[in-house]
């Protein structure tokens, strides 16, 4: 397998400035992956410059949406074909299982981009009635440079995710991936050019967020930026765009609350909260870390849920029967375990887990705490690793409340077969999204995003494509001339 680990600018792969790169890390062993190309400023200025060449003179934003639709169902076709390829790339930077990914992460990423194909030719404006004798009608243009940021928990997913309605519209792009995980998406860069797509139009640059990031995000020749991380880098991001009075779009933390019903059905209730927490080794923005379980059923689920955990198959991603592989870097490492040590001296009780598994590479046992109160460390901050909190209530308004009480609000969900109460907890609950007995449902015509500091704006669906999106408003006199009023 070849990748080429250069910055894609102007259509050709190149070195960074003055050669400066990078090691990425395997997260099974903790060893050097494969040398990238590192960004620096002058390399943001330059990928900026060949993104306003092609949406000022190029003829991405002047081909008829058809056409655009075409070479975006041709990449996703690349793509699709390419999955073994994509899957191994994805499981090989972030350590996620080959499984999953090539399942979940890659085909979603397919039926994206195929999603905003089909809107590429269905983005227009409309005729509005007016006073007089004149006719109005609205436009839908491009905004034109965009500038975005993807994480490392879901490379390739949030790179379709924000390559779609993008693309979609007309615009151009700068894409800064993540130093932990950039190979997937300079590979599908690649078969972006083989689809296509011309030069200019998708720049990719691996590189640090605090030098890359920052100087995408603040440069002056970007019209729109859209971010997916932590809240507080979403903050700093968000300041710098307020330099320019550019627009954003976040998808930022979460801290969501699963919440279990005594008259639930408890095995499926386990089984949910299981995998609404330990999906993608926990490294998820909309993980249920925070599962509110009903006093009546309290100690019966906390030992399922403890059995569940303990029963995980942990491994190497690439072994079809593990679960659950490293976690991405030795800094989310530390991170989590040491909010496992928190947890323990902050008097919660540990059921299950709380360990380094194995004796290399970035492992963490399935964790599960019971006796946790919302003022605790692990029940008010994003952990982003495999740490479940089971706290216990008495009455829906107290768990509504408690479950409402956090800066989050991307995710929540509950599990009850009392449709009353479904219905009552999801309107009350202030979250984007609102599973009822299930968990990590996506569908890319349904919107997404966060109330509070989880974000600013939706992905996916119709409601993307009005932040990749301006309104021009157009009047035109009818056939009588014109009578002026001065």
């Amino acid at each position: 397998m070849f990748v080429c680990a250069q910055l894609l600018i102007n259509g050709k792969f190149e070195d960074a400035s003055g050669g400066k790169t990078f090691e990425t890390m395997d997260p099974r062993t903790g060893e050097p992956l494969m040398t990238v190309a590192e960004a620096q400023a002058e390399d943001v200025d330059r990928a900026v410059k060949a993104a306003r060449q092609a949406f000022d003179h190029g003829p991405w934003p002047r081909m008829s949406g058809r056409q655009r639709g075409n070479i975006m169902h041709k990449l996703a076709t690349l793509m699709e074909k390419n999955t073994e390829e994509l899957a191994t790339l994805e499981s090989l930077d972030n350590g996620k299982a080959y499984s999953a990914a090539f399942s979940i992460d890659v085909p979603m990423a397919v039926e994206h981009l195929r999603y905003y194909a089909g809107w590429a030719d269905k983005i227009y404006g409309q005729t509005i009635p007016t006073d007089g004798k004149m006719q109005a009608y609205t436009l839908k243009e491009p905004l034109g440079v965009v500038g975005q940021i993807i994480p490392w928990n879901f490379p390739i997913l949030m790179q379709a995710w924000k390559l779609g309605p993008a693309l979609a519209a007309g615009n151009t792009i700068v894409m800064k991936v993540a130093e932990q995980t950039p190979l997937s998406a300079l590979r599908v860069g690649e078969l972006a050019l083989e689809a296509g797509l011309p030069p200019g139009v998708l720049n990719i640059i691996p590189g640090d967020g605090p030098v890359a990031g920052a100087a995408l995000a603040s440069h002056k020749g970007i019209d729109k930026i859209a971010f997916t991380g932590s809240t507080e880098v979403g903050k700093i991001i968000m300041r710098q765009a307020a330099e320019n009075v550019i627009p954003v779009t976040l998808e930022l933390g979460g801290k969501s609350a699963c919440i279990i019903c005594p008259d639930a059905d408890l095995d499926e209730a386990v089984r949910g909260a299981h995998e609404a927490l330990f999906f993608n080794h926990g490294q998820c923005c909309t993980a249920g870390s925070r599962t509110f379980v009903h006093e009546s059923i309290y100690d019966e689920f906390v030992a399922r849920a403890a059995k569940l955990a303990s029963g995980r198959r942990v491994g190497d991603p690439f072994d079809r029967a593990t679960q659950q592989g490293p976690q991405v870097s030795q800094e989310q490492y530390d991170k989590i375990m040491g909010l496992i040590s928190t947890g323990v001296e902050q008097g919660a009780k540990l059921e299950t887990g709380g360990k380094r598994h194995g004796e290399r590479g970035y492992f963490v046992q399935p964790t599960v705490f019971s006796n946790v109160t919302d003022d605790m460390t692990i029940a008010t901050d994003e952990i982003f690793g495999p740490v479940q909190s089971i706290l216990k209530w008495s009455t829906v308004d107290e768990v509504i409340r408690r479950a409402n009480n956090t800066e989050y609000g991307l995710a929540a969900g509950v599990f009850t077969q009392n449709l009353a109460m479904a219905n009552t907890i999801s309107r009350a609950l202030k979250a984007g999204t609102v599973w009822v007995n299930t968990w990590n449902q996506f569908d890319a015509g349904v919107p997404f995003g966060g109330y509070k500091t989880s974000g600013i704006g939706r992905e996916k669906g119709e409601a993307a494509l009005s932040h990749y999106t301006q309104t021009k408003a157009v009047y035109m006199p009818m056939a009588e001339p014109i009578t002026w009023n001065s």
